[in-house]
């Protein structure tokens, strides 16, 4: 492989250890899912290369560490031929990460693993400003914690309630935890306070004769951090309900934070310095002229 360039490895999915004489190789995973054919592979190398373990990243990745600057190219062949893909470090749209959803859990609002998928092809490696990180959490139970990204997606249902087949059984209001519905099971009365009401859809999802329903949407967050600084995300706009809107949502923040932030500054930060209404307004015009259509 020749002479040691540190940077270029890094671009290349090997990054420097403690000891300066290993490497450690991030592989590129979309929301934590990973076939068993590639598993069989990073089996291999880890076992061949490395030290006979992974590791499994804060962010749903794998590593393989303490690998041999020697070795390199031929790991690198080898994952080739696998079809094996290496994972971007540095100033990047980094690992797309997200629950398993709605297809396999029952809490979920909306399809994290497949947008997952459409997020990785579509802004997976993308150059900008500082690392950025995208998060996927399918309900307000909110495993992947969407604020703490620099966008989080979080699954949301606004709920409609259908006074006809409602047999004021009380459960929508047991499992709602903001005290947005009230039930008078004698006088058959129901209350619901929308503005109490934080779409997380566990009414709908509770109730046994289908008198709530409700139309899946998506909350998006912008600004979050979680390391040297910790910064909750604000949410950027009111629930979208298409991937059309959501998509350009992201394009737009993405454009945004090229245009707007420094070398070496998270989105969050670049928005503490110019303000969060430049950015959001801009979001809200782009779901504005998306209605529109």
């Amino acid at each position: 492989m020749g002479q040691m360039d540190y940077k270029e490895l890094k671009n290349n999915c090997f990054m420097r250890q403690a000891d300066k004489d290993r490497f450690s190789l991030r592989l590129r995973i979309a929301g934590g899912k990973v076939g068993v054919q590639d598993l069989k592979k990073v089996y291999e190398l880890a076992e061949k290369y490395g030290e006979g373990y992974i590791h499994l990243t804060s962010r749903q990745s794998i590593e393989i560490p303490f690998l041999k600057f020697e070795e390199l190219d031929a790991i690198k062949k080898e994952m080739q031929e696998a079809g094996l893909r290496g994972g971007f470090c540095g100033a990047r749209v980094r690992t797309i990460t997200a629950c398993q959803g709605c297809t396999v859990c029952q809490s979920g609002l909306i399809d994290s693993a497949d947008l997952a998928q459409e997020f990785d092809a579509l802004y997976y490696g993308r150059e900008v400003p500082h690392k950025f990180k995208i998060g996927i959490t399918g309900c307000h139970n909110n495993c992947l914690k969407a604020e703490e990204n620099d966008l989080g997606i979080k699954g949301a249902m606004k709920p409609v309630w259908n006074k006809e087949t409602c047999t004021y059984c009380g459960l929508c209001e047991s499992k709602c935890r903001h005290g947005a519905i009230h039930v008078d099971k004698q006088n058959k009365t129901l209350v619901h306070d929308e503005s109490a009401c934080i779409l997380c859809g566990k009414c709908v999802k509770a109730c046994p004769v289908q008198a709530w329903t409700g139309e899946p949407g998506f909350k998006v967050y912008i600004g979050g951090l979680f390391g040297n600084s910790i910064q909750i995300g604000r949410q950027a706009v009111p629930i979208v309900y298409s991937k059309e809107e959501l998509h350009a949502i992201i394009e737009a923040t993405i454009e945004f934070f090229k245009t707007h932030g420094k070398k070496g500054e998270r989105l969050g930060k670049a928005l503490n310095r110019i303000g969060w209404e430049p950015l959001f307004d801009e979001l809200n015009e782009v779901v504005k002229n998306h209605k529109k259509d």
